[in-house]
């Protein structure tokens, strides 16, 4: 999946695109299970107990975490989705206050829980006793405990209680026939499941999702198919039958469910959309949206990764339409009704669930053959002219990718499909990948940003094939190991393909937004654990994308000539059609390579532990003493228990410090190690080009040595690294390690910088400061902004071909008009034909006023340019102007888009209040549109609240005050 917007590239993307969970307490004694009780679930998982477990915390420890994820995570309670009773998202009255205990409570209450432990323990050790629910019998038994199961909806006992599927039985194939009504928004269906039994039971348990099961009937190998009794358990969203004789193991069986629903509304499962056409004329469609747990609103089905099958799908349709899914179509037949039955072909791959797609519209296409493969890029008829580039970016990195793989594509058709009303940025579906229209379509004006946009989803979506597809991960808390991977892939292959299209900036931005997120004390592990849909939901973020991007290109930095290529081929070759852990691919990796004998242990330290290191820097003489710890911006950093990270560490020195043949390499294992430098060596710079995951500091000598250098002459290091100073100055600033003159002292000489990547990164965490400290009425950090007037005043207004050079103006021209620099807003206003990147400057200058916010409304109703429309809506919505933001209205603005809406409008001072009100008034509405955890939600709370400073908007977030239910709320 891949994110909308370009600092989250690649997310929810989402992409969508944030969590970290307190182990759930289980019994020691617990009985022995036979293969039926068992839950299907990962390798990796762990069955975690209080107090022997990993990673475990205190109760008080666990209140302090955030799920507000209020730097881009998310607000839910992820444990409160389980209790009987309550929902997880639904507002809550303050709990009211109480008084402190008096002594004697206090003794009583201690000498009581004291008694409760010791009678406890006695009744614990007694030998040969077995507690079940009756208690304990007076004779030794060795009976399992009787499970505890929930009702169904008919108040019969449900066969079963856990939220993961049990292990008894897998799908082999499905045969499903789907029927909508984009009249009535409704639609039938039949899903014929075959399968095997894995361990003999007496009863299959599966799921599905705001469907009504008509009639279901079950055969047992060669048997006569009868009618069985469907029971359903909502709160899961399981569905199950059960029988009186136990199925046995080997043996085979079909399950026929014929079922109805009705389209859905909020972007997920098979949903409707619609736009207008040339005449303005409603045009209607349908649409799937699968991840993560969303192909049980379309389809009864085993909706877990590892059950993996064969599908083969008819769809109905109106003539005049085209259905599309995963495999090419084979025939098409005339039914009742006047309509049409597409039949397409059994797929030739075996397919998670979330990855089935099927899409009716009234679409036209563009297509070329590549590589024994159809690609082909569909659009609404009006927008067949912009899927030209698109058509040509994926036809050429399908085949970069059957080359760099050494795995051919399997399947004979590729569809990218522009759906017009879309909450991704995209979804990698096998054959069928969908995307909102701004991810894919660009006209022959667009500027070669856009165009970089463009080539970055689809480079991802398409890397997804091998990395997600072809090998799947086992379950959600290795969710990396899809989007890392094609997260890392779509920067390496375009770097590779597309070099004029300089997407290096863009990645290192990035790294450092990752950086960012990660120094929370409410982030989490690579490879988290996720059990709730909405903790699912969740994993959608920087640190599954982003961060599991990074540490691969740090390990691929530290690996010598091609084995880290060779490493993840013999990973996709050997787990073909398989699905994985994360141990799995650092073995794979470790197979090829001697450099490292030991890549399982290094790497788990960067994925099975929060966060990132800090390496401090300190020298005397010729000897260089490195130190690490964990760098957390929380207050309270000292609690969390110490981590250590295998670190390959990077180095260049002032003698040699611009090529990658001057990076000398010195593994940082334990908290301090000490190498030798000559004495005459003046200074050194970690983490060449800013290929590890973490940050640096130099202590005051080191860095007033890099400033000295940099002064004289900013070259004297790459752009990334003179970027990454920028970034870790700024973090270790907020850290309380350097101080504000420093950070000053180094910014002094930015007026000398010509590249965009260290101005871009200045002028972020200015701006992002100069924000904050608006909205206090502090205004004394304009000053600092304006020295970068002169750089400000030496860009040019016209058509500019390099893509870094328009980074580079954009974010300097965008400073400008903001700061009200006269000159700035009248060649603003001047501007008759603007260049694509600065089309968003030019609007936000436009949008100030009455009148040309007027006129923009206007041009967006009338544009058929999907990006100069998103980038007048972002402008409509950034201005000073409150009472015209009230303009922007749901009949004209796409519900999608709400969320850039919301963040524009956040961007000012009133605008965020207003920002801030709108979402606490329409809480409940926002997560009865967007699912609860999605990028949408996310984006929503990270918009309106990331910009807080003050104690008062810090009581107004927290619980108690405003009433979301979360018990983990951190501001930084």
């Amino acid at each position: 999946v891949h994110s909308t917007e370009r600092a989250n590239l690649p997310r929810n993307m989402i992409e969508n695109s944030m969590f970290e969970e307190e182990p759930d307490v289980v019994d020691l004694a617990f009985p022995t299970l036979d293969p039926d009780e068992v839950v299907y679930e990962p390798r990796s998982s762990r069955l975690l107990v209080r107090g022997l477990g990993e990673n475990d915390m205190d109760d008080d420890e666990e209140d302090s975490e955030s799920s507000a994820r209020l730097l881009g995570m998310s607000f839910m309670n992820r444990s409160a989705a389980h209790r009987a009773g309550s929902s997880p998202y639904a507002r809550q009255a303050p709990p009211s206050s109480c008084s402190r205990p008096s002594t004697r409570t206090t003794v009583v209450c201690v000498l009581f829980l004291v008694i409760v432990v010791s009678m406890s323990m006695v009744l614990y050790f007694l030998p040969g006793c077995t507690f079940t629910r009756t208690g304990c019998p007076k004779e030794n038994s060795t009976a399992p405990m009787e499970p505890v199961y929930p009702n169904s909806t008919t108040g019969e006992p449900f066969p079963w209680a856990e939220l993961r599927l049990p292990a008894s039985v897998r799908p082999v194939h499905y045969d499903l026939t789907v029927n909508p009504d984009l009249d009535a928004m409704t639609f039938t269906g039949r899903t014929v499941i075959s399968m095997a039994v894995l361990h003999a039971t007496k009863r299959i348990v599966l799921h599905a999702a705001d469907l009504t099961v008509t009639k279901a009937t079950f055969q047992l190998g060669e048997g006569q198919a009868r009618v069985v009794t469907l029971l359903e358990y909502k709160p899961h969203q399981q569905v199950a039958v059960r029988f009186p004789e136990e199925l046995k193991q080997g043996q085979r069986c079909v399950l026929t469910l014929d079922y109805h629903a009705s389209l859905s509304s909020t972007y997920d499962g098979f949903y409707n959309s619609s736009y207008a056409d040339k005449d303005g004329k409603k045009r209607v469609l349908a649409a799937t949206q699968f991840e993560p747990l969303y192909a049980r609103k379309a389809f009864p089905c085993f909706d877990e990764p590892a059950f993996k099958a064969t599908f083969l799908v008819r769809i109905s349709r109106r003539d005049g339409y085209v259905a599309l899914s995963n495999m090419p179509k084979a025939k098409t037949t005339n039914i009742t009704g006047g309509l049409l039955l597409d039949e397409f072909e059994k797929s030739s791959v075996n397919m998670s669930t979330y990855l089935v797609a099927f899409v009716v519209a009234t679409f036209q296409s563009v297509s070329k053959n590549v590589s024994d493969t159809l690609v082909s890029v569909y659009s609404v008829p009006e927008k067949k002219d912009h899927t030209i580039y698109a058509l040509d970016t994926a036809c050429k990195l399908l085949q970069f990718y059957n080359s760099y793989f050494d795995i051919a594509y399997p399947l004979k058709k590729l569809d990218l499909v522009a759906i017009p009303d879309f909450l991704a940025g995209a979804m990698e579906n096998w054959g069928l990948i969908t995307f909102r229209e701004t991810s894919l379509l660009v006209n022959n004006q667009s500027s070669p940003l856009q165009k970089q946009l463009i080539a970055s989803v689809v480079a991802h979506e398409l890397a997804h094939q091998w990395f997600g597809n072809l090998v799947t991960m086992s379950w959600w808390n290795d969710l990396w190991l899809n989007e890392g991977f094609a997260t890392y892939m779509q920067y390496m292959s375009l770097q590779h393909e597309y070099p004029l299209l300089d997407i290096g900036n863009h990645f290192l931005t990035v790294r450092f937004r990752a950086l960012d997120k990660d120094a929370l004390n409410s982030s989490h592990a690579v490879s988290a654990r996720a059990d709730t849909p909405e903790q699912v939901a969740e994993m959608f973020d920087s640190v599954s994308y982003e961060k599991g991007a990074s540490i691969l290109l740090m390990l691929n930095a530290s690996l010598s000539g091609d084995l880290f290529r060779k490493g993840i081929v013999g990973y996709l070759k050997k787990f073909s059609g398989s699905n994985t852990v994360t141990d799995d691919l650092w073995n794979s990796i470790a197979d090829v390579t001697q450099q490292h004998p030991n890549i399982p242990g290094m790497m788990n330290t960067w994925t099975q532990q929060k966060g990132f290191p800090l390496v401090s820097v300190s020298r005397d003489g010729d000897l260089v003493t490195l130190t690490q710890e964990p760098f957390l911006l929380s207050t309270d950093a000292t609690e969390s228990a110490p981590s250590r990270w295998h670190i390959p560490v990077t180095y260049v020195t002032a003698g040699c410090s611009l090529t990658p043949d001057c990076v000398q390499v010195f593994t940082l294992e334990n908290r301090n190690a000490t190498l030798k430098l000559s004495k005459d060596v003046k200074w050194l710079k970690l983490n060449f080009q800013s290929t590890g995951f973490y940050m640096v500091d130099y202590g005051t000598a080191g860095w007033a040595a890099l400033i000295e250098a940099l002064t004289e002459n900013c070259t004297v290091l790459p752009r990334e690294d003179r970027a990454s100073l920028i970034h870790n100055m700024f973090a270790l600033s907020r850290l309380g390690r350097v101080s504000f003159r420093q950070v000053l002292n180094l910014l002094a000489y930015v007026v000398n910088e010509t590249e965009a990547a260290p101005v871009s990164e200045a002028l972020a965490q200015l701006n992002t400061l100069h924000l904050q400290l608006e909205k206090r009425n502090e205004l004394d950090l304009a000053a600092h902004l304006k020295r970068f007037e002169a750089l400000m005043m030496n860009q040019t207004w016209g058509e500019e071909p390099c893509v870094s050079k328009q980074e580079l103006r954009e974010a300097l021209l965008q400073t400008a008009c903001a700061l009200d620099v006269p000159d700035c807003l009248q060649k603003a206003s001047d501007l008759y034909r603007v260049p694509g990147d600065l089309q968003r400057v030019v609007f936000s200058v436009a949008a100030r006023s009455e009148d040309g916010w007027a006129e923009l409304m206007q041009t967006y109703a009338q544009s058929s340019d999907d990006a100069q429309k998103r980038k007048i809506l972002q402008a409509l919505a950034s201005t000073r102007d409150t009472i015209l933001i009230e303009g922007l209205r749901g009949e004209l603005v796409q519900t999608t888009e709400l969320p850039l809406i919301i963040s524009a409008v956040s961007g000012g001072f009133a605008g965020s209040l207003l920002a801030w009100d709108f979402t606490q008034q329409n809480w409940d509405a926002l997560i009865k549109k967007f699912p609860v955890g999605s990028f949408a939600i996310q984006s929503i709370i990270m918009s309106t609240t990331s910009h807080f400073s003050t104690q008062t908007h810090l009581d107004q977030v927290r619980p108690s005050v405003h009433g979301f239910k979360s018990s983990r709320v951190h501001v930084q």
